[in-house]
C-alpha cells in the first residue's frame, strides 16, 4: 500500500501546519481558553476560509471532496497544537451523521453552512448510565401528530454548549439496550425544552450536560429511517476514533520533540541529562511507540470507508488499542523525563498529557476495545 501523500495532501498539511504554528503558540492557546466559547472564533473563520470546515464534503455541497486521509492530516496538526475549536464535533461527528443519514435536503442545507463556518454541530449520544454501550439509550422520542417529542438527557457532549444544532439519539421503539429502535434527530440547541450546562473538561476542551424535556421536533428533523440509527451511530463513532487517533499522533510528536529538547538543555551535575544512556533509551522507546501509533492511526484512516462492517469494526478497534497504548506510554514518559515541571500549568507538556488521556476515554477506552477484539475471535 502506498502511504506517500499526493501534492494536494502535502499542500493541505503544510498550510494547516503553518497556520497553527503562527497562531497557536502555547501562550495564545491560554488566551483562547479565556474566550467566552473556550476557543477562538477568529480562527474558526480562518479554518472556513482555508476550506478545512468543508474538507470532507462533496463539491456539490460546497466542500472539497476530501476523505479520511485528509481529515487525518488536519487532526494531526490540531494534535500538535492541542487546538480547542469544535472541529471534531462539527465536521467529523456532525458532518458524518449528515452525510450518512441526512436527506438530500439536509445535505444541501446544512453541509454548506458547516463549510462556511456558520453552523456548529454536536453529537449527543452518550448518557450517564451507558458508559461505552452504544445501544444503551434511555432518551425517548414519542410520536406526536406529524412530529416527535423528546425527553431524556445526554452526558459529556463535546462542545455541546456552543453548538447551534444537536444530533440527538433517542429510542422510538424497543427496550433500553435493544439494537433496534434508536433514531437520530436534528434538534435546535435553543429549542424550548433544551437545557444545557457547559463546563471545561480536564484538558481544557468544552463539553455539556444536556437535558431534554418535551422537546418538539418535526418529521423533517429525523435523520435516516426511524429505529434504524445504530449502524449510523457506529459509523459516526468509528470516524471519531480515526480522527482522534490522528490527533493523538500529533500530540505524541510534540511531546517527543519537547522531551528531546528538554533532555538536551536541562543540566545536572554540570552536563545535559540527555547524556545519560538510560534516558536516551527511554527517548528511543518513546519514538518507537510514536511510530507504532502513527501506523495504527493510518490503519484507522484507511478503514473508515471499508464497506464490510465487521472488517471495519475490527480495524478501528485495533487502531484504538494501538494508539491508546502508544499515547499513554509516550505522554507518561514525557512527564517523567521532564520531572515535576511537567505537571505545572505553566509548562505545555502536561497539557498534552491531559488531552491524550481524555481522548483515551472517548468512544471506548483501550480495555473496552480489547474486549471487543477478544469477542470477535472467541
Amino acid at each position: 500500500m502506498d502511504f506517500d501523500l499526493n501534492d494536494d495532501q502535502r499542500l493541505l498539511q503544510d498550510s494547516v501546519t503553518r497556520l497553527l504554528a503562527d497562531r497557536y503558540a502555547f501562550d495564545a492557546r491560554k488566551r483562547y481558553l479565556q474566550e467566552p466559547e473556550g476557543w477562538s472564533t477568529e480562527l474558526w473563520s480562518q479554518y472556513a476560509e482555508l476550506g478545512l470546515l468543508g474538507l470532507p464534503f462533496a463539491e456539490e455541497y460546497g466542500g472539497f471532496g476530501g476523505g479520511p486521509v485528509e481529515v487525518m492530516l488536519v487532526m494531526q496538526a490540531f494534535g500538535r497544537a492541542i487546538a480547542l475549536e469544535p472541529y471534531l464535533s462539527t465536521v467529523v461527528l456532525g458532518g458524518t451523521a449528515i452525510k450518512l443519514a441526512g436527506s438530500d435536503a439536509h445535505k444541501s442545507d446544512l453541509l454548506p453552512q458547516i463549510g462556511e463556518g456558520k453552523l456548529k454541530l454536536a453529537f449527543a449520544h452518550g448518557e450517564r448510565q451507558s458508559r461505552y454501550d452504544v445501544t444503551d439509550v434511555l432518551t425517548t422520542a414519542k410520536a406526536n401528530g406529524g412530529g416527535w417529542v423528546l425527553d431524556g438527557g445526554k452526558s459529556v457532549v463535546a462542545h455541546g454548549d456552543s453548538a447551534d444544532k444537536l444530533i440527538v439519539s433517542a429510542r422510538t421503539a424497543g427496550e433500553r439496550e435493544d439494537p433496534y429502535g434508536i433514531t437520530l434527530f436534528l434538534v435546535d440547541a435553543k429549542a424550548n425544552g433544551v437545557a444545557r450546562r457547559g463546563y471545561t473538561m480536564r484538558d481544557g476542551t468544552r463539553a455539556a450536560e444536556i437535558a431534554l424535556s418535551g422537546v418538539k421536533v418535526g418529521k423533517e428533523d429525523v435523520l435516516g429511517d426511524p429505529g434504524e440509527a445504530l449502524p449510523v451511530i457506529e459509523r459516526i463513532m468509528e470516524a471519531g476514533i480515526a480522527a482522534t487517533s490522528a490527533e493523538v499522533v500529533g500530540a505524541m510528536e510534540t511531546i517527543h520533540s519537547m522531551t528531546l529538547e528538554y533532555l538536551k538543555t536541562r543540566e545536572q551535575f554540570g552536563q545535559p541529562i540527555g547524556r545519560n544512556q538510560v534516558l536516551q533509551h527511554r527517548s528511543a522507546d518513546m519514538f518507537v511507540a510514536l511510530e507504532q501509533g502513527r501506523s495504527m492511526a493510518m490503519l484507522a484512516a484507511v478503514s473508515v470507508d471499508e464497506p464490510d462492517p465487521k472488517e471495519r469494526a475490527h480495524a478501528i478497534s485495533m487502531a484504538k488499542v494501538g494508539v491508546g497504548q502508544a499515547g499513554k506510554f509516550v505522554s507518561q514518559q514525557g512527564i517523567q523525563l521532564h520531572g515535576g515541571i511537567g505537571m505545572t500549568e505553566e509548562y505545555a507538556v502536561g497539557h498534552y498529557f491531559r488531552r491524550v488521556m481524555v481522548i483515551e476515554h472517548m468512544f471506548g477506552d483501550t480495555a473496552h476495545h480489547l474486549a471487543r477484539l477478544a469477542d470477535q475471535v472467541s
